[in-house]
């Protein structure tokens, strides 16, 4: 800021010295006046520009980034696009920071290539990952992070629920995997996962895709031989 200070200063005087017309004379002024006001409102620009593509989340901040950010995006039906159909559901408002984040991560287009790379028939389809480096720099640009659980909002893991898996990496307190979420496909639910993940969502349109995607053949891991992607997730409202 010194900097453009300094040349206005200068330029000042060269232009008093110079100028025979006290008419044009202004007229330059506020030419050279106008021009820094621009330079300095670009270099703003840049610099919160810079600002928001730094930006991470952590364990530290995620918690906060998401309480603030639950405040201003209120959406809470969501579309996810594959090739066998959509599926629709409805995010609960209940479990604040599971919504606002799965909200956050669709905004972000993070979905966008990943897969549902974990498939069992008559039990759950997991999507959210994908062994794409290009979704690993993904994370690595949004940032790493867990979510604290919110088991007791009065919902199970019947059909058509979905859910946030925990990290299994040095994760005590069961704290969500932030990335990823499961549809539970079984017709009786799959209620002994009750207490330890947590639900934030529902199906209320597209069973049938989940019970295409379900019964699709998979290898020993449970990955389905040909990869199911997500091509997008869609805010509906």
């Amino acid at each position: 800021m010194n900097y453009y200070i300094n040349i206005f200063l200068a330029s000042l005087i060269l232009i008093i010295k110079g100028c025979n017309s006290p008419a044009e004379s202004i007229n330059k002024k506020l030419k050279i006046i106008e021009d820094i006001d621009i330079n300095i409102k670009d270099e703003k620009v840049l610099s919160d520009e810079k600002i928001v593509e730094d930006f991470k989340l952590t364990d530290e901040n995620a918690i906060d980034f998401l309480f603030e950010y639950e405040k201003k995006n209120k959406e809470n039906k969501v579309k996810i696009y594959t090739n066998f159909g959509n599926i629709e559901i409805l995010l609960f408002s209940n479990t604040p920071y599971h919504r606002s984040n799965f909200i956050y991560l669709t905004k972000k287009n993070y979905f966008e290539g990943t897969q549902f790379y974990r498939v069992v028939n008559d039990f759950v389809i997991q999507a959210g990952n994908s062994d794409n480096r290009k979704i690993s720099s993904k994370r690595q640009r949004i940032g790493k992070y867990l979510l604290p659980n919110d088991f007791n909002k009065g919902h199970t893991h019947k059909r058509g629920m979905v859910s946030m898996p925990s990290s299994s990496i040095d994760n005590p307190y069961k704290m969500a995997s932030p990335y990823e979420f499961f549809i539970v496909q079984k017709k009786e639910g799959a209620h002994h996962l009750d207490g330890n993940y947590t639900i934030f969502g529902t199906v209320i349109d597209g069973m049938e895709v989940v019970d295409i995607i379900a019964n699709l053949p998979t290898d020993e891991r449970d990955w389905p031989l040909n990869n199911v992607y997500i091509n997008r997730i869609e805010i509906v409202n």
